[in-house]
């Protein structure tokens, strides 16, 4: 499973970075960035959070072909 960041929706909140820490950070330019380029298996059920939580739909995970996203 990969986590992605849609640069065009992220605003910067942060909450990803805030649920999933080891999946998602913020940089210096204000957008969030994946850190994994697979999910770990021990931060899945975080990841997923912060894709439920993410205000502006900018974070996804995508497996096998299928992306999940909020909604």
């Amino acid at each position: 499973m990969k986590a992605t960041v849609d640069r065009t929706k992220c605003t910067g909140i942060g909450l990803c970075e805030m649920t999933a820490p080891a999946v998602f950070e913020v940089g210096d330019d204000g957008q969030a960035h994946s850190l994994q380029s697979e999910v770990a298996e021990q931060d899945l059920a975080a990841a997923q959070e912060a894709v439920a939580n993410c205000p502006t739909g900018a974070v996804s995970i995508e497996q096998g072909g299928t992306t999940n996203r909020p909604g």
